[in-house]
C-alpha cells in the first residue's frame, strides 16, 4: 500500500476571515458536534484506509508569487492507488465548507531509509 498526504484547503481561511481556532471557539457545541460526527463516519467507513486522521491546522502562511488557499488540516490514508486514494475523498465533509478543496500527494519512501 502506498501512503497519501491529504492537505486541506480553504479559501475560508484567507484574508480577514477567522482562523480555524476561532472558527471552533465561535461554533455553537451542536454544531460542532454535527461536523465531528460526519468526519468520524467518514473515518469510519474509510477503515484502515486513514492511517493518521491528522489535525486542524492554523495561524499559516503562504510564501508564494500567486495566491493560494491555506492549508487549514491534513490526514495521511493509505491506498493502492492515487485513483483509490481520490475515490476515499468523495463525500468527504470537509467539502460542506465553501470554497474547500483538497490535494492528494503521494508519499515516496526514500531508498535506503
Amino acid at each position: 500500500m502506498t501512503r497519501f498526504l491529504i492537505l486541506y484547503r480553504s479559501e475560508a481561511a484567507l484574508g480577514d476571515g477567522p482562523s480555524v481556532s476561532e472558527m471552533f471557539a465561535n461554533t455553537p457545541p451542536e454544531q460542532l458536534a454535527a461536523g465531528m460526527a460526519a468526519w468520524t463516519a467518514w473515518q469510519e467507513k474509510s477503515g484502515n484506509a486513514v492511517v493518521d486522521l491528522g489535525a486542524p491546522l492554523d495561524k499559516s502562511t503562504v510564501v508564494s508569487e500567486g495566491a493560494s488557499s491555506p492549508i487549514t488540516g491534513y490526514t495521511i490514508l493509505q491506498a493502492a492507488s492515487l485513483d483509490e486514494a481520490v475515490a476515499l475523498m468523495k463525500d468527504h465533509p470537509h467539502f460542506y465548507r465553501p470554497g474547500a478543496s483538497v490535494e492528494i500527494l503521494e508519499c515516496v519512501a526514500i531508498p535506503g531509509m
